[in-house]
């Protein structure tokens, strides 16, 4: 695959490795890299480091140039919202175009890296990005690689999103705030002003807030006034723990059609609960949302406003990495 020609005969051939240019005192470097292709414009400069004879890539049927086979890796595995950069030394850098949440199927990134001479780096499935933010590098382990290595990757990606980027949807949101010090004025509420930082960060609205007593009755009709007017989501506060004045988990249950989940294996987060009204989400929120920056509630929250269903299974698998010392 590499062969000795004359630096004139070279236009066109791509160079098999570095070549170094010495100016004594002053630089000494990289002046070509490998896989850079050659130029008519290139040869004055090759011969000034002494360079008459040089070794190129010479691809067989069957073969890629590192740069090649990153490219098709890339596009391969490329879903909506993401941009590729121009490949480097082997290698395409995945970016988010838009501000959302990383979607990334682990299964198949882990068949992609079971194929030999090929490498995919990714971010974790569900993380929170930026525009510009990078998602994943594909690379081409040697400089030269078999084309059937790619086509099992092309086959394995057909039809299906490795990686992507979801866009958050702008819910507009009611919050409940329960217990009978705050409704009757003997302590302030100070979930209202957290809850809605954190939905604004999303580009979600906290529309109203209103508040119950700990009375089941009571916190049920403020949950259906939220969802006779037709809010994206239900959130409330307070009255989640297993005290028995903490009526709140009973409310929820007897307006939701479907409980996913009363309670987590993630810490701090524990007692968050998870239901749904047909397709409207109803959130019981934890204490820790008051004064811990991040909770079981806010692994949910994204997942939610893009539009996800929240499954058991999904929650049973947040005790693992779901520690954070509270």
């Amino acid at each position: 695959m590499l062969k000795e020609i004359k630096v004139e005969d070279a236009i066109g051939y791509a160079l098999a490795h570095d070549l170094t240019k010495i100016v004594p005192g002053e630089f000494k470097g990289r002046a070509f890299k490998k896989g850079h292709i050659i130029t008519e414009e290139d040869i004055p400069e090759l011969l000034k480091i002494g360079k008459e004879h040089i070794y190129v890539i010479v691809l067989e049927k069957g073969y890629l140039h590192e740069n090649e086979a990153a490219i098709r890796m890339a596009k391969a595995i490329t879903g909506q919202h993401v941009l590729t950069n121009e490949p480097h030394e082997g290698k395409v850098t995945l970016t988010s175009e838009i501000y959302g949440l990383a979607k990334v199927n682990e299964e198949i990134v882990h068949q992609i890296n079971a194929i030999p001479d090929l490498a995919l780096a990714t971010v974790l499935n569900n993380k929170i990005v930026q525009p510009g933010a990078k998602l994943a590098g594909t690379r081409a382990l040697p400089l030269i690689v078999e084309e059937r290595y790619i086509e099992q990757v092309e086959a394995i990606t057909k039809g299906k999103t490795v990686i992507g980027v979801k866009p958050f949807k702008p819910f507009k949101t009611g919050l409940v705030t329960t217990g009978s010090e705050v409704f009757k004025g003997r302590i302030k509420d100070r979930f209202g002003p957290v809850v809605e930082k954190k939905l604004k960060a999303f580009g979600s609205e906290l529309v109203e807030q209103r508040f119950a007593p700990d009375d089941v009755e009571q916190i049920k009709a403020e949950i259906k006034y939220f969802l006779d007017k037709k809010v994206d989501m239900v959130l409330l506060s307070g009255g989640m723990s297993v005290d028995p004045d903490d009526r709140t988990p009973f409310a929820i249950r007897e307006m939701a059609t479907e409980v996913i989940t009363q309670g987590t294996p993630m810490l701090p987060g524990s007692m968050l609960m998870v239901a749904y009204s047909e397709n409207t989400p109803i959130l019981g929120l934890p204490g820790g949302v008051l004064h811990d920056p991040f909770t079981a509630f806010d692994v949910v929250l994204p997942r939610i406003l893009v539009g996800e269903k929240v499954t058991k299974e999904e929650i049973i698998r947040l005790g693992y990495g779901g520690y954070y010392g509270c």
